[in-house]
């Protein structure tokens, strides 16, 4: 298994991969980087999928994928959110992922793309803490049987 990219150099490949793009897809993906860390200053920049800028907190929230002629930002878990304004554009018939995709000339609605954000690490909060519990609060994990050795 591959071992993640430090933190460091997560930001400093996403800062290389803006500079590479240029243009409209440099300026855009540059712009949906700052309302993540706008939405959430503790974010954490990640680079996988094999070149891939990703956004994480208490698990992944989002990425953010360049192509030709779209900047797509994909929700990991995307369709277990609340989405009032209609943001997500993309990727609607999945199961579990979401995603808005940017054409060029195309604005966006900052403020509900900071609240996608927030309501996506509080899933993610909301999925790590109930990890090991049951619905009822006790812990999933079978208790250890007692040694047949007695200390004494």
């Amino acid at each position: 298994m591959k071992s993640p990219v430090p933190a460091a150099s997560a930001s400093a490949m996403i800062d290389e991969r803006i500079k590479q793009l240029g243009g409209w897809r440099g300026k855009m993906l540059a712009r949906v980087r700052t309302i993540v860390h706008q939405a959430d200053p503790e974010i954490v920049e990640e680079w996988k999928f094999m070149g891939t800028p990703v956004w994480s907190h208490a698990g992944i929230v989002c990425t953010g994928e360049t192509y030709k002629s779209v900047v797509k930002m994909t929700f990991a878990k995307g369709a277990a959110l609340q989405d009032p304004s209609g943001l997500f554009n993309s990727s609607l018939e999945g199961h579990v992922r979401r995603a808005i995709d940017i054409h060029e000339g195309e604005t966006i609605d900052e403020a509900a793309l900071k609240e996608l954000i927030r309501a996506a690490v509080a899933l993610n909060v909301e999925g790590k803490s109930k990890q090991g519990t049951s619905k009822l609060g006790t812990s999933k994990l079978k208790p250890r049987r007692a040694s047949g050795k007695r200390t004494g």
